[in-house]
């Protein structure tokens, strides 16, 4: 309780100083688009944009409706997937060579060139747009828990199975507390890319979206519509990204307080 003074103002200038730097920024930009007279469909200010936010707030709501549910049942996919895989590669040291080094490959493969295959194989309905997404989310959580299992203090593991402990309740006891730090890490990063890879899948063909309506006001030439949707997708994105920092202060406390005894 006595850190607590200094603590809120750390939060607070953590919350202030990237706010003030943002208005600036918008300040600058504006006073940019009046002074150079650019054509508004090239570039708008900050206000035009809100101006294009707060008339197609209706339909940006319904677009972001489908994309909202592509990028939960993807990151879903993909989180199960993870578990499963980075679980599976630890338990399994020859798995483990013979998967790890195509995880890594696999990422060498660009999502924008895997996507229309997706299209041509499931067609324009819901299923690639949430492959897409799965697969965008896939590589940050399984990489991240596996490494994770493998910071594990060997010592501890041994301990535990001199005292008869079963590989199962090693696991739950040891190894799955310590790899939670590096599976909620990848799970925040498959997070704030959970959103923008629902978006790929939509550009490629859809009927609803956000992506849709970035490519209908793109080849409008509604620029202030395309930065509207650009500043919803990135509202989403924090917006999940938000609710797992919740889920992991929630689900190792005694990371937190560890860290807030530190600072």
């Amino acid at each position: 309780m006595k850190n607590w003074p200094n603590t809120a103002s750390r939060d607070l200038s953590a919350l202030l100083l990237p706010g003030l730097t943002l208005l600036l920024v918008l300040i600058l930009w504006e006073a940019l688009v009046h002074l150079s007279r650019v054509e508004a469909w090239i570039l708008p200010g900050p206000i035009a944009i809100a101006q294009a936010l707060w008339e197609a707030k209706g339909l940006l709501w319904l677009h972001s409706l489908q994309t909202i549910y592509e990028t939960l049942l993807g990151l879903t996919i993909a989180v199960v997937a993870g578990i499963v895989i980075a679980t599976l590669i630890d338990w399994s040291q020859g798995l483990r060579k013979a998967v790890y080094p195509l995880l890594i490959i696999s990422q060498t493969i660009p999502i924008i060139a895997v996507a229309p295959l997706l299209i041509i194989w499931f067609g324009y309905g819901l299923l690639p747009k949430v492959l897409v997404v799965a697969l965008v989310c896939f590589f940050p959580i399984t990489v991240n828990l596996a490494d994770g299992y493998r910071t594990v203090d060997p010592d501890m593991i041994r301990l535990m199975s001199a005292m008869g402990a079963k590989p199962r309740e090693v696991f739950r006891m040891v190894k799955l507390p310590a790899s939670l730090p590096f599976f909620f890490s990848g799970l925040r990063i498959a997070g704030t890319y959970s959103v923008m890879g629902a978006v790929i899948g939509e550009w490629l063909g859809a009927s609803r979206g956000l992506g849709i309506f970035m490519t209908r006001a793109s080849k409008s030439y509604l620029t202030d519509q395309v930065f509207a949707s650009i500043f919803v997708i990135t509202g989403l994105s924090l917006v999940i990204f938000l609710f797992i920092e919740g889920l992991a202060r929630i689900a190792m406390p005694w990371h937190y307080r560890q860290k807030e005894t530190v600072l």
